[in-house]
């Protein structure tokens, strides 16, 4: 299949596309769905998928719905879930100090100076995203630097993982007793407790209208990539309850993508899940650190880092997993973890074995809790996974930045444990369910990147087919959070849907690893956009919501 979409808007007959209220016939492009691998029209009811077939038979629905979208070939599928988001962080990195793309540390602080120029009315300045592996000098930025840089201005800079920071002497006279938690370098970055009480600083300087701004500009960024839904992973060591509640308000009263809120704390009392449902979280997890991340050597390793004498750090043991996931198991609370390395998952599937023999194991399996990132997974941590119905939620841009043969994996951990890292295609013959996200702003919200990633894995092994990868960034996030009706364009579904600017549709597999997804046109199975490396990715021209518009591209 081809589609030739020009450079010109999307064709609207009637009423503006999208606003929730009326029908809309979407024609004459591509639809993705289940329903008709061969689609080409869509009617969507208010905010409700109606129907999907094809051009012919939409003939019979032009003079009754509202308006009407002369695709002119452009691609419909379901909007995107990103399964692991921190939306305020993500937000003040857009408009803010963002040093993902400094290329080495002089240009890293040349860019925190011209920050901190730019910004003389802040009490702390912010700024994310610095990565020493990727410089030449394979150093962070020093706290004598950083002073200098400033001018002696408070000054909190997260490492491109966010399990470590950099600060200025500021910032660490405005946090009492600091020196003295673990964590704290007199020289280096801080991890741990350290780490924490320096954030908890730095975000209780963000007013409320920054907060809101942030958010403002991470969702609408989100919709511009066709991401209808996005999981919020707060919790007391990385935002705030007031952050929480904030965020999920501004959803509920403004458009842009749904938003599910995760609170990491761990359960281990009645009084702790009442706190949760007050919060308005939906479940007990994301962020609820059992390690930290390989870049900053915190993961917690079986065995010990390629360039460090130690295995990283522990934050719960396999006791208190299982404590957490029985409480949350008995009042039916999805509950969920943060585990990289692989004790700290091993921990995890402790925990939940332990759980499944208090609570009942169909009720563990029930409630789909969640581990984020997942990445040090083994044969019998696979299974595991696989026999307790946990969902892994995973970040396939991780590969694509950190993986292959020189990339910051191999050097953390070596060559060959590196080479085992987010094995996705052996977890999803198991059939773990994969729900896939960006982590932003550790990696960009960028859904067809992270397609792209998983298919085109940096080993080979690991890589599954585009149309798992899409399905596990669509359907795969809405499964996770407990809708199996909504991530996919059938009639009765929710009509969150994106419409994309794309070349040839192909149905593609790397290789033929992946036995569980056809590879034959001739099958039915609906095409996606060639993602071959190096191929221009889609370009979204809308995204909507329940059938009401969020995004929409100026001039096509």
């Amino acid at each position: 299949m081809h589609s030739d979409f020009g450079a010109r808007p999307l064709d609207t007959a009637g009423p503006a596309a999208g606003e929730g209220g009326g029908t809309v016939l979407l024609r004459g492009g591509f639809v993705y769905s289940p329903a008709d691998p061969f689609a080409t029209a869509m009617v969507v009811d208010g905010g409700v998928v109606a129907w999907v077939g094809s051009e012919g038979a939409a003939d019979s629905f032009a003079d009754g719905v509202d308006s009407v979208v002369h695709l002119d070939g452009a691609l419909v599928t379901p909007a995107f879930t990103d399964a692991h988001v921190h939306t305020t962080a993500t937000g003040l990195a857009l408009t803010g100090l963002d040093l993902g793309g400094a290329a080495s540390l002089g240009e890293a602080l040349a860019r925190v100076a011209a920050h901190a120029a730019a910004r003389p009315g802040d009490r702390v300045l912010l700024g994310h995203g610095w990565d020493e592996t990727r410089w030449p000098e394979r150093r962070p930025p020093s706290r004598a630097e950083l002073d200098g840089a400033t001018g002696g201005r408070p000054l909190y800079l997260t490492r491109t993982d966010v399990h470590s920071a950099v600060v200025t002497t500021a910032l660490l006279d405005l946090v009492p007793g600091v020196t003295a938690l673990p964590g704290y370098a007199a020289a280096g970055p801080l991890t741990r407790d350290a780490h924490h009480a320096v954030r908890a600083a730095a975000y209780a300087a963000v007013t409320p209208a920054q907060r809101a701004a942030a958010q403002r500009a991470a969702l609408a960024h989100a919709a511009a990539q066709g991401i209808g839904a996005v999981h919020e992973c707060a919790g007391p060591d990385i935002s705030s309850e007031d952050d929480l509640t904030a965020l999920l308000a501004l959803a509920a009263e403004e458009p842009g993508p749904r938003v599910l809120g995760y609170w990491a704390q761990a359960v281990q009392s009645a009084e702790d899940l009442d706190r949760l449902r007050d919060l308005g979280a939906a479940g007990a997890g994301g962020d609820l650190f059992v390690d930290g991340s390989i870049g900053s050597h915190t993961a917690w390793l079986h065995a010990p880092y390629a360039d460090a004498p130690h295995t990283g750090v522990t934050h719960l043991d396999a006791d208190t997993v299982a404590r957490h996931l029985t409480l949350c198991t008995r009042e039916g609370v999805q509950a969920g973890f943060h585990a990289i390395g692989d004790a700290a998952i091993g921990a995890v599937v402790a925990g939940v074995r332990a759980a499944a023999e208090e609570a009942g194991a169909d009720r563990v399996r029930a409630l789909r809790h969640r581990v984020e990132h997942a990445e040090m997974m083994t044969r019998e941590t696979i299974a595991a996974f696989a026999e307790f119905g946990l969902v892994a939620s995973v970040q396939p841009a991780f590969d694509a930045t950190w993986g292959g043969e020189d990339g910051m994996y191999a050097r953390r951990l070596g060559g060959a444990r590196a080479r085992t890292l987010n094995p996705f295609a052996a977890m999803s013959r198991a059939g773990v369910p994969l729900a896939l996200g960006s982590d932003s702003p550790v990696t960009p919200l960028d859904p067809w990147g992270a397609v792209r990633a998983a298919a085109f894995h940096r080993t080979p092994e690991h890589r599954v087919s585009a149309r798992a990868a899409f399905t596990a960034h669509t359907r795969g996030g809405r499964r996770a959070a407990g809708r199996d009706d909504a991530g996919v364009l059938v009639p009765g579904a929710p009509a969150d849907y994106a419409v994309w600017r794309v070349g040839d549709l192909v149905v593609q597999a790397p290789d033929d690893r992946v036995a569980n997804w056809s590879t034959d046109p001739r099958s039915g199975t609906p095409g996606l956009p060639d993602l071959t490396p190096g191929r221009e990715l889609p370009t979204t021209l809308l995204t909507v919501v329940g059938g009401r518009t969020i995004f929409a591209r100026p001039n096509g």
